[in-house]
């Protein structure tokens, strides 16, 4: 039996759901234990008669994961960009935003913050002050009214940035990506219910990443994430931190000893810049510089 190769556009337990290239959509079951598909993977599988089986999964190009010290939770491969929605109601975690952007910047892909909830004018101008320093980090703030039919906030500007790139929507819950999804693809709830159905896993699909095409050419992709409150970093190695925070980054080459922790050292330049970051240099906001300190406290090798 000759094997297919295929696009995992939604995964539940031990099964997923491939598209192939001429656009079916075959339910599958990954062969052993080991084997773990998830959205985005492209992967070789063999036809079992009405369904299939997976049998490897080709390289990835980056893979998106959060980890606790019990578990990990695997998003979505391959993605040539992440869109982390945030809303200016209910007032978002920064901690929680450092750790998406720390995610990513791990993995190397590109990432950029959406800001929803426009309309609420008073609400949204406090979280976009909050969020006034994270351009200069490089990261893209966008606007948007995705609740508000008559307010076009925004979309016109996501929708080029989500051409001809697969793109990953994340972020906590209730922040309103799925009408974000409903208003990008008019189709995506009829689509929910279809896979849900494929699956057999009927409520517990709403806690599933799904891939949605955005355009007939296939060119466009978004994919669509369950909301979350929490968001564990323990597969990343503590001392490459301070790489992952563009602001701190800028300083670490700095500092008197190679070996730096930027926790009490003496001569460290990011301590420097948090003291000085009324002084015109390149600053390090005391919050940010927080965040860093918990994450290096909460990443500490445990004893065993």
């Amino acid at each position: 039996m000759r094997k297919q190769t295929g696009l995992v556009i939604s995964a539940h337990g031990r099964h997923a759901l491939v598209e192939t290239p001429g656009g079916d959509a075959v339910l599958c079951h990954a062969r052993g234990k080991r084997l773990e598909a998830i959205v985005g993977d492209q992967v070789h599988w063999l036809p079992s008669h009405d369904s299939g089986v997976i049998t490897q999964v080709l390289p990835r190009r980056n893979l998106l994961h959060r980890q606790d010290r019990t578990r990990s939770k695997l998003f979505a491969a391959n993605l040539d960009q992440v869109l982390v929605m945030l809303a200016a109601v209910p007032s978002f975690s920064e901690h929680l935003l450092a750790r998406l952007l720390i995610a990513c910047e791990a993995e190397g892909i590109p990432v950029h913050i959406l800001l929803n909830k426009a309309d609420l004018h008073a609400a949204f101008d406090t979280a976009r002050q909050r969020l006034a320093p994270y351009p200069a980090m490089g990261y893209r703030v966008l606007p948007l009214a995705a609740g508000n039919a008559s307010a076009a906030t925004g979309l016109s500007e996501l929708e080029q940035m989500l051409a001809r790139r697969v793109s990953l929507l994340i972020g906590p819950s209730g922040v309103g990506k799925s009408t974000l999804v409903n208003r990008l693809v008019p189709e995506a709830n009829a689509r929910t219910a279809e896979i849900s159905q494929a699956l057999q896993s009927g409520r517990h699909t709403t806690t599933a990443t799904r891939w949605y095409w955005l355009d007939r050419d296939s060119r466009s992709a978004l994919i669509d994430t369950p909301g979350f409150q929490e968001f564990g970093l323990q597969h990343l190695d503590r001392t490459q931190l301070a790489q992952y925070m563009p602001d701190l980054a800028a300083h670490t080459g700095r500092c008197r000893f190679a070996n730096c922790t930027h926790m009490q050292e003496p001569g460290c330049d990011i301590r420097a810049a948090v003291d000085a970051a009324d002084a015109g240099t390149p600053p390090v906001s005391a919050s940010r510089y927080q965040i860093y300190r918990d994450l290096w406290h909460e990443l500490a090798p445990q004893p065993y």
